[in-house]
């Protein structure tokens, strides 16, 4: 029987995490440099049938021998309304005329094939293992650990980090209220929306090292070394970045994607469910100014009736019709190779603990 590894840092050479980015972008090709080049590299089995997962995982194992993660969705209840998703369609019937498309079915399961991904990583394990938008059970934690599967759950809060410690998780990566895409939330809660009540990343680490004693991965709108500095000093592991990492020649994002991240047309995100119908942050276009506001707590009803609009508006090479999801220092984004971005930030991060060291900052040591 494998032992599972004691520390993040038995993964990887170098504290940086690309994020699992789903729809593609967390590829195998991405994934398999940043591993190779020191960091932890991440694939993501959201909205992938088991199949394609296994056949992501056997290409990774192809590229590299190194160290990598995989991470899974939770399952979510089944709380649509069905005259809020109708109302809703009708809304989008515009959108589907414009790009000469039909909207899609919202009749989808809403487990994202966990018990059939479960079954395949616990079959033929991988180093590392996170999961977003809950917590698992006590039991599949333990029979990961029993493979020598290091686990990570993605938490926005204290509850939900303190929930992660009890159930048994190896790692919490934190999610600050900058990061790009879906917020990894346990529970979605409408009456939440526009509160201001998420935290950003810096408070939101102090806040989880108080309260447990997990290794904590700092994830949100890290872009450059001295940011990974900043959350190590915070006390993080390790920091985990993505849209850092979307842009690069690898990443499987639409070329549209890519390029929108450092457009001056697109100079702000917002936090919007028009797109999923799950709070996540986007590059403000105008489809979400638009439809945002009438967008249902449904997900993954949402996505599925947008999928087809949204993939239409990528084939026009239209980005006003995309999920542009992006951190707030999308801005600093570089177009560099993965390689090569890790690098630069390897060495942004040494010059930057070295000064905080000469300082006497608490952490900053190497």
């Amino acid at each position: 029987m494998s032992i599972p590894l004691s520390a993040l840092s038995d993964f990887t050479e170098h504290p940086i995490v690309q994020a699992p980015m789903a729809g593609g972008v967390s590829c195998p090709e991405l994934a398999g440099k940043v591993s190779e080049s020191g960091g932890l590299g991440f694939l993501a089995a959201g909205y992938k049938t088991p199949e394609a997962m296994y056949e992501d995982i056997k290409q990774l194992r192809g590229l590299t021998q190194r160290p990598f993660g995989v991470n899974l969705f939770m399952p979510q209840p089944d709380h649509a309304d069905a005259g809020s998703l109708e109302r809703y369609r009708a809304q989008l019937g515009g959108e589907a005329m414009w790009y000469e498309t039909e909207l899609g079915d919202t009749d989808h399961a809403t487990d994202d094939a966990y018990e059939a991904k479960l079954a395949i990583l616990f079959d033929d394990p991988v180093p590392v293992v996170s999961f977003t938008f809950g917590c698992p059970t006590r039991g599949v934690l333990e029979r990961f650990h029993k493979r020598g599967t290091y686990t990570v759950v993605t938490v926005t809060s204290v509850g939900e980090a303190q929930v992660a410690e009890w159930s048994g998780a190896d790692a919490v990566c934190v999610q600050g209220t900058e990061a790009g895409g879906h917020q990894a939330t346990h529970r979605d809660d409408p009456q939440e929306d526009g509160t201001g009540s998420a935290l950003g990343l810096l408070s939101l680490v102090e806040h989880v090292k108080d309260a447990v004693r997990l290794p904590v991965i700092a994830a949100g709108g890290v872009m450059r070394g001295r940011q990974i500095a900043a959350v190590l000093a915070a006390g993080a592991v390790a920091a985990q970045l993505g849209t850092a990492f979307l842009v690069c020649p690898e990443s499987g994002a639409d070329p549209v994607h890519k390029e929108a991240m450092t457009n001056p047309l697109f100079n702000r995100t917002a936090m919007t469910r028009a797109f999923t119908g799950r709070p996540a942050r986007a590059l403000v276009n105008r489809f979400l100014r638009e439809h945002g506001r009438y967008a249902p707590a449904a997900y993954p009803h949402v996505h599925h009736l947008t999928a087809s609009v949204r993939k239409a508006a990528a084939k026009a090479k239209d980005p006003q019709g995309m999920a542009l999801w992006a951190g707030q220092g999308h801005r600093l984004a570089r177009d560099l190779p993965a390689a090569q971005l890790m690098d630069v930030l390897v060495t942004e991060l040494t010059v930057a603990r070295e000064a905080l060291l000469k300082r006497g900052v608490p952490g900053s040591g190497a």
